[in-house]
């Protein structure tokens, strides 16, 4: 949920807790960014700020995106905490549909938007990534946490992604789930064996 705070990082033998964190509003108003690197604005950092507050993390990990790596930085200073950065995080690429206005988008090719944001396995954008794709970075990306060190982990992360790991854990398809601005989830992953069980 926007605005709200991260659940605490839990303590699980054999397995690892990994905080996932939606970068918070970004400058430049409503539309498709994948690639596109807008900075957070004012009102992201403080929704940021405040899912974070009285939260502590082992280490930090990030999409190297603006919107996710400016914070994801800043938190790592104020806690003394390493920051890894690693591309598998970023968002998916939306191809010919980045950085684009959703508002013209709307406008302009609509029935092809509402097939993508209905199904986006069957409709991925023009020229951009695939789901497939998306689903195989982002899943090698959570095998490497849990690889890694133990302890927390805080992973600064995007919207398409954070909807497709919550959709796999839950079994719901991605379109279904809201995750707005700062929205914070937490995975239990064992150190062996599949996930989600």
């Amino acid at each position: 949920m926007s605005g709200a705070r991260c659940p605490r990082p839990a303590a699980q033998r054999g397995a690892l807790s990994v905080t996932l964190l939606r970068h918070g509003e970004a400058r430049g108003g409503a539309r498709l960014r994948g690639r596109c690197d807008d900075p957070l604005s004012a009102r992201g950092w403080a929704q940021l700020r405040r899912a974070v507050a009285g939260r502590r993390w082992a280490r930090i990990v990030s999409s190297p995106r603006r919107r996710c790596l400016a914070f994801a930085r800043w938190l790592g200073r104020r806690h003394g905490l390493p920051v890894t950065v690693d591309g598998r995080w970023a968002e998916l690429d939306f191809g010919a549909w980045d950085g684009r206005p959703l508002a013209e988008l709307w406008a302009r090719e609509g029935a092809a938007l509402a097939r993508f944001l209905a199904d986006p396995w069957a409709h991925p954008p023009p020229g951009g990534e695939t789901m497939a794709a998306l689903e195989a970075r982002v899943l090698a990306a959570l095998d490497a946490l849990r690889r890694g060190p133990p302890g927390p982990v805080l992973v600064l992360t995007h919207g398409g992604v954070l909807r497709l790991l919550l959709a796999r854990q839950r079994g719901v398809p991605p379109a279904a789930l809201d995750v707005p601005p700062a929205a914070c989830h937490r995975l239990t992953l064992p150190r062996h064996g599949p996930w989600p069980p």
